[in-house]
């Protein structure tokens, strides 16, 4: 198996770091590694092909059609600050209670006004209600002009606001302190698969500690950058700053050592862990459908291509009642094992980070172990000898303790490994979060009229042909309606300065218009049955056009159109995006039940 590391400038730290670690990882002995593995680098420009692409920032070469990716197209833009706050608050407005994980957040400055407004009628309904607020940068990292305020006249109305857009949120005030100090919490999560999804959380992750002992924030101490933000890249210029030799001291801890205290102290850990996950799997449903969007633009179905895979770094801070609180979502983490000591003035020297080493080896290894073809393969190989150990005796198997080689198996290339700190968590826990896809279903719907493959954007003949083959249209809403409600929401849209490189309807406004719709059709329901009703309905009638085409297929006399069905005649072919054909009697069923629902 050969793995690539990005043909980019060669003095990326993260880059070099993630070469050292590879080469620890699997006991290189010259370029072999005991799993047979290799590392090619290609200084020049690629010229083999590869099982892994490790790319450094985000996914950019459009000349990989085999293997595996480290990035997802489009993931740098789907968890930047406002794409994320924009993500969330759809689901909020769906599902309030199961996302009240995120702060609430205004995007800046077209929501300046509402901020202002909603901010002083809180204050006219409680005068006791003091807030503090905090404002990020859309594109900033490393806590690069973050900084907080207690009233909406306090934000820096200069231009730059103008050229850099941002989020403002609430700040926590009353976060977990653990030696007086706050801290925050970076968890690794791989997400391995987006068609069907598939998620791994790492067993432990870090805590970044802020370096002045936490006092709620007063206009007095608003700017104490070292008391209220806990990014590591801040910190670490502080004087208190300690550097520690142990994964239970210093300024960034392992994960588990503030679990083992917290343990000791009482706690419900396990309950943690599970608020933690379900914060996890909802936050990754809630950017899936935009992702979906991007994969299918720079990788088309049908087209020969990556598949592609991503470690996401996490960062959670938990308040005082140990309830897990989401700060924002980081598509490249930092994956450093080394930090710089100054020597002498203007002297530096790497030195190893055993806090860092000890969670971030890990998570590159087994990422690497869960994505690696060779294991497929075997897998593969071993299943007619399982099944047919199943067929005869599947007591026999149950009783078997897991994971023990048969005496005369070969053994695994992994045998001498540790034990996978990735755990999957999806679709293992599946069942219970299946009912917040509903924008994933909204978001094939989006894809299905796309139309021309590797676009982006919703064209008005698309969005007609969506109306019209759901059946949306009626004498009360009429397909001047149609037309008048795609230019106020894409002109809306466009004008937040959203993607300009395309014309057309992005998928947020596409989801505006879908609740618009359900709203309209179904007004005595929640909003989040109103779009189910609204899903189900579509996906019926789409059904059954599909099965319409099929017949068409086959021969069988159809109306004045052409073969091609009215989708085609729009010039929109089937995408593989749509619904799977149902046999006619399943259709026939679908649309009773649907009619008996309905009734």
């Amino acid at each position: 198996m050969t793995i690539a590391p990005p043909h980019e400038p060669r003095t990326d730290p993260d880059i070099l770091s993630f070469a050292t670690q590879i080469q620890s990882l699997f006991s290189f002995d010259g370029q072999k590694a005991i799993l047979g593995w290799f590392v090619l680098t290609f200084p020049f420009g690629r010229r083999l092909p590869c099982d892994i692409y490790w790319h450094g920032v985000s996914f950019h070469d459009n000349n990989i059609f085999s293997g595996q990716v480290n990035k997802f197209p489009g993931m740098m833009e789907t968890v930047r600050k406002i794409t994320l706050s924009r993500a969330m608050r759809t689901m909020q407005d769906l599902f309030p209670l199961e996302y009240n994980f995120y702060p609430r957040s205004w995007i800046l400055p077209e929501e300046l006004p509402l901020f202002v407004a909603e901010v002083r009628v809180m204050k006219d309904s409680d005068p006791s209600w003091k807030p503090t607020f905090i404002v990020k940068p859309d594109g900033g990292c490393q806590g690069d002009g973050i900084y907080l305020i207690k009233d909406p006249s306090d934000i820096r109305l200069t231009g730059s606001i103008q050229s850099r857009p941002a989020v403002v949120q609430e700040y926590i005030c009353k976060p977990l302190l653990v030696d007086k100090l706050k801290f925050d919490i970076r968890l690794y999560v791989l997400l391995k698969s987006l068609e069907p999804l598939e998620i791994y959380i790492a067993k432990d992750g870090l805590s970044r500690f802020c370096t002045e002992p936490y006092q709620e924030p007063t206009l007095k101490n608003l700017h104490q950058v070292f008391m209220h933000l806990t990014n590591y890249s801040l910190n670490i210029h502080s004087e208190n700053f300690v550097h520690s030799d142990s994964v239970n001291t210093g300024s960034k801890r392992t994960f588990s050592s503030i679990l083992c205290r917290l343990s000791s102290r009482g706690a419900d850990v396990k309950k943690l862990w599970s608020d933690i996950i379900s914060l996890v799997i909802k936050t990754i449903i809630a950017l899936t459908p935009e992702l979906k969007v991007y994969y299918q633009s720079d990788i088309p179905s049908g087209k020969p291509g990556p598949t592609c895979f991503q470690i996401l770094g996490f960062d959670i801070l938990l308040m005082k009642n140990l309830k897990p609180m989401l700060l924002e979502v980081n598509a490249n983490p930092s994956m450093r094992i080394e930090h710089e000591q100054e020597l002498s003035p203007g002297v530096f020297e790497n030195v190893p980070s055993p806090v860092d080493e000890e969670v971030k080896v890990a998570v590159i290894r087994d990422t690497l172990r869960l994505v690696d073809p060779q294991k497929k393969k075997r897998k593969d190989a071993q299943c007619p000898r399982l099944e047919h150990a199943a067929e005869s005796s599947e007591s026999l198997l149950d009783a078997l303790p897991a994971e023990r080689p048969e005496p005369d198996a070969p053994r695994s290339p992994e045998a001498g490994l540790p034990s996978l700190c990735l755990k999957q968590v999806f679709p293992k826990y599946a069942k219970q979060f299946s009912y917040l896809r509903l924008v994933d279903r909204v978001a094939a719907l989006f894809i299905r009229f796309l139309g021309v493959k590797g676009t982006t954007k919703l064209g008005p003949t698309g969005f007609r042909t969506f109306i019209r083959n759901c059946k949306l249209s009626n004498s009360n809403f009429s397909m001047a309606a149609v037309d008048i409600l795609y230019i106020d929401i894409t002109r809306r849209w466009n004008s937040m300065g959203i993607d300009h490189k395309e014309s057309g309807m992005c998928l947020q406004a596409f989801v505006e218009a879908f609740f618009c719709l359900a709203q309209k059709k179904y007004k005595s329901l929640p909003l989040h049955e109103q779009v189910l009703s609204l899903i189900e309905f579509c996906e019926c009638h789409l059904a059954a056009l599909d099965e319409k085409r099929l017949l068409w297929g086959w021969g069988v006399p159809e109306r004045r159109g052409g073969a091609g069905g009215p989708c085609q005649a729009e010039g929109l072919p089937l995408s593989p995006a749509a619904p799977a054909l149902l046999p006619r009697t399943a259709t026939a069923t679908k649309l009773a039940e649907y009619r008996n629902q309905r009734n």
